[in-house]
């Protein structure tokens, strides 16, 4: 996720762009930069890191300028740099773009507009569309008209705006998957990519649909189809203030990226699953030869990378069957493991700056295993370790207790386990394409799910007072319940304690009375007998049991106390991503109902840079 934001106006738009990119700051922060109108062309400035570093770097901008757009970058395409933050510049230098989201076909756009004799500046993807848009008007088309025939040829998910020297006061803007909205005063024609950006200026905003551009001027808005036919934007008044705005009305940011978690896992998908049913992973820089030479896998995490990383190993085994060990990123380098040239270590971390993870990577490097990242942030300290890198583009997380990058993780990790089925032929193609369906449904399933938060609320709301809980599961089930034991004792501060449902009669079983509450992930696998009888051992001895169980499921559901529904996936190893949301949700009401800080639990920090 990338801030944008578009004024043109009758005033200075260096101080209004400035204002959205600080509000915009949650939603990306390696890079910004800004691009004005002025007498004769336009005028640019972009640099790395915090906006402090671009408000410093502005000192020589025109004042006078009354039109230009800005940009906060979350790098996907290329490092945090200044040669990568927006805007993109076209060879005149007189068009300048920016942009939130990822072009797909981006590669085969660069070679066309490389071999037109355009000149590539940077290691964006985002690049290669104001070329496009150049050759447009080098035709004699207008910005609106350029913009509108170069998205017909886009692959990909954006919101894009873009300013032209030739073209004084219109700012031209579109969308396809990106947010994008636009405002209007009486003298001054807004777009950005959250409402924050403008709320201190209109409270009236327009709803930009996928596929419209918004061509904006002082004081007026005009609306078309990539044809060109005219339509009217949905008009809404908005009555939330600043803070709430910037949570998009969710009443934390935790909520809100929960809430996300479709489109987070939806972006992590884009451009990897190819309409002939086989994937395509850009990022990983190790070749197809050394990836079949691989014999053993190590996923190394802290937290909930970890649990991501035990769904991982079971996709892994059971589908490229390779062997897979998975270790606690701070124990990793102590226990002395075997590692050799054909050992693949992938390391899971959300920042990418976890120091217990960064440490185990360095010492499997000492032993020369190959070493793939799967992280959040774009050139973070363990991607640059890495000889291979695997992004999750869940985009910036700011509640401390993750979520939308857990599921990110997942699915990345699952497109990676067919990719190396599809690699050493474990599996046919057609079952891989089958397969890749079954995970393209995923994020409407979690969206589906997301529909139930009011039942699952009514769930945690009987449990605010309950001191000490116990999860079950099997399989990968019991990766779910140890997430959702780790999000209660995040959030509520509650006991919470995961076991595999056969280790119960191993000892556990010891601590179940009268009132103990026991959340069993009972969802349809190979193991649901299994997990089922486990339920009937605690139920004989007096707990409370909350299960979640497919839709549908009425014999699960007679064996508990209460039921969290969830709706089914094509696979059982692709069901954490859905399993994991009730759980989610049922750890924050209890924490809500307990008035806990739920963006900023109690002694814990998002990045952890100690041992």
């Amino acid at each position: 996720m990338c801030g944008i934001i578009g004024a043109t106006g009758d005033r200075p738009a260096l101080p209004l762009l400035l204002e959205g990119l600080a509000r915009l700051d949650y939603r990306g922060y390696d890079s910004s930069g800004v691009a004005l109108q002025c007498e004769g062309g336009l005028w640019r400035e972009r640099r790395k890191g915090k906006l402090s570093e671009l408000e410093a770097a502005v000192g020589d901008a025109p004042r006078d300028s009354t039109a230009g757009i800005g940009h906060t970058r979350w790098a996907t395409h290329g490092r945090p740099s200044d040669e990568n933050a927006h805007p993109h510049t076209d060879c005149t230098g007189r068009l300048a773009l920016i942009h939130n989201g990822i072009i797909e076909n981006y590669l085969q756009l660069g070679d066309e507009v490389v071999a037109a004799g355009h000149e590539l500046t940077s290691e964006t993807d985002t690049e290669v569309l104001v070329h496009l848009i150049e050759a447009e008007m080098a035709g004699g088309a207008g910005l609106a008209d350029a913009l509108r025939t170069c998205l017909k040829r886009v692959e990909g998910s954006f919101a894009v705006a873009c300013v032209h020297a030739d073209e004084p006061d219109l700012i031209v803007a579109a969308r396809r998957g990106s947010p994008l909205i636009a405002g209007l005063t009486e003298s001054t024609g807004f777009v950005a990519s959250d409402i924050p950006a403008i709320l201190n200026h209109t409270r009236e905003v327009y709803v930009i649909d996928d596929d419209h551009v918004v061509e904006a001027r002082p004081g007026s808005l005009r609306v078309t189809t990539l044809d060109g036919e005219q339509v009217q934007p949905v008009r809404r008044h908005v009555d939330w203030d600043l803070e709430a705005a910037e949570k998009g009305g969710y009443e934390t940011f935790m909520l809100k990226e929960i809430h996300e978690q479709p489109l987070a896992i939806r972006e992590t998908l884009r451009g990897r699953l190819l309409p002939n049913g086989t994937l395509r992973l850009d990022e990983v820089r190790l070749s197809d030869d050394e990836l079949r030479d691989i014999d053993k896998i190590f996923i190394i995490g802290c937290g909930t990378s970890y649990y991501a990383g035990l769904v991982a190993r079971h996709a892994i085994e059971h589908w490229a069957r390779l062997a897979v060990e998975s270790e606690i990123a701070s124990e990793f380098r102590y226990r002395d493991p075997v590692l050799d040239r054909n050992t693949l270590v992938i390391a899971v971390a959300q920042s990418g700056e976890t120091l217990d993870t960064m440490e185990a990577v360095r010492h499997a490097k000492r032993q020369d295993a190959r070493i793939l990242a799967v992280v959040n942030v774009v050139d973070s300290s363990i991607a640059r370790e890495a000889d291979a890198v695997l992004y999750t583009r869940a985009g910036p997380e700011v509640g401390v207790a993750s979520s939308k990058t857990h599921v990110s993780q997942i699915a990345a990790m699952e497109v990676l386990a067919l990719y190396l089925a599809q690699l050493r032929g474990t599996l046919y193609p057609a079952e891989v394409q089958k397969l890749l369906g079954g995970l393209g449904a995923v994020p409407d399933l979690v969206a589906e799910t997301l529909t139930r938060v009011e039942d699952y609320s009514a769930v945690a709301r009987k449990y605010v007072d309950t001191r000490d809980f116990f999860f079950l599961g099997r399989n990968v089930g019991f990766a779910v319940a140890q997430e959702g034991a780790l999000k209660l004792k995040e959030l509520s501060y509650a006991r919470a304690e995961a076991y595999p449902g056969g280790e119960l009669k191993h000892g556990p079983i010891a601590l179940i009375e009268s009132g103990t509450v026991v959340v069993a992930v009972a969802t349809r696998g190979r193991l649901l007998p299994k997990i089922i009888s486990n339920i009937q051992e605690v139920k004989a001895r007096g707990a409370t049991v909350i299960v979640v169980a497919n839709d549908g499921d009425d014999e699960t559901a007679s064996h508990a106390d209460e039921v969290l529904w969830v709706p089914e996936t094509a696979s059982e190893l692709f069901a954490p991503a859905v399993d994991v949301v009730p759980l989610q949700l049922f750890a924050y009401r209890i924490a809500e109902a307990r008035g806990n800080d739920i963006d900023k639990p109690r002694n814990l920090a998002k990045t952890v840079t100690v041992e």
